[in-house]
């Protein structure tokens, strides 16, 4: 009998204000008007997500409204400090019990965030049930709206809870990247400003995954 697979969860970050792009790319669209955001969940969903968290911050309340009802919002109250602001917030929302309630919305405090805070269908509303978190998480950024479906499963397989891998393109990093949850701490402690997650992935030798033969990895600055 086959191991059953891991349990892996989703995070958007569609916080940023997009100031090269123009505004913030979590209100952009696709020529045929699906927005970048709607197809990122749906991407991580179809590839074998659940849940999926969308981190948001500049104009929360328009890029909120494009968020697909089985995906849960989390706002990141300090997004204007840089990318570590979005990703704080999804990691913590996710490790202190996933949400299983859709549309449920957290409210992530000031940085670092660096327990779970009470999550709503609405703020102010009754609390979201959670769940223990999932092995991995799955992380995308909202301007990849060409990012494939078998990239997410490529990725998907090398879950655990140890695991550390990054997508690579002809071997340039890029997205997605997988993040285990004994990862969590030491990650979040790292974290500041503009500063992603690369620094401490290198760090610590993670996995690249190949996935140049399925798109190009290129995330989209210009409309």
């Amino acid at each position: 009998m086959s191991a059953m697979p891991e349990s892996v969860a989703g995070l958007v970050l569609a916080a940023g204000a997009g100031t090269r792009f123009g505004g913030p790319k979590g209100l952009a669209h696709t020529p045929d008007g699906e927005a970048w955001v709607a197809r990122a969940v749906r991407t991580l969903r179809d590839g074998g997500c659940d849940p999926v968290l969308v981190a948001v911050g500049a104009e929360a309340d328009a890029v909120s409204a494009l968020v697909p009802s089985d995906a849960v919002i989390v706002r990141a109250a300090d997004w204007a400090e840089g990318l570590s602001a979005s990703l704080l917030s999804g990691l913590g929302a996710w490790a202190s019990g996933s949400p299983r309630k859709s549309r449920a919305v957290l409210e992530a405090g000031p940085l670092p965030p660096r327990h779970g805070t009470a999550a709503s269908d609405e703020p102010g509303s009754g609390a979201a049930t959670t769940g223990a978190p999932a092995s991995a998480l799955l992380i995308v950024t909202v301007d990849t709206p060409h990012l494939p479906v078998a990239a997410v499963e490529r990725m998907r397989a090398h879950a655990h809870e140890d695991v550390l891998a990054q997508a690579v393109y002809r071997g340039r990093p890029g997205h997605p990247v997988l993040i285990g949850r004994r990862h969590v701490a030491a990650l979040t402690a790292g974290l500041a400003g503009d500063r992603g997650a690369r620094p401490y992935l290198v760090a610590r030798g993670a996995l690249e995954v190949e996935c140049g033969d399925l798109w190009s990895g290129d995330d989209l600055d210009s409309r």
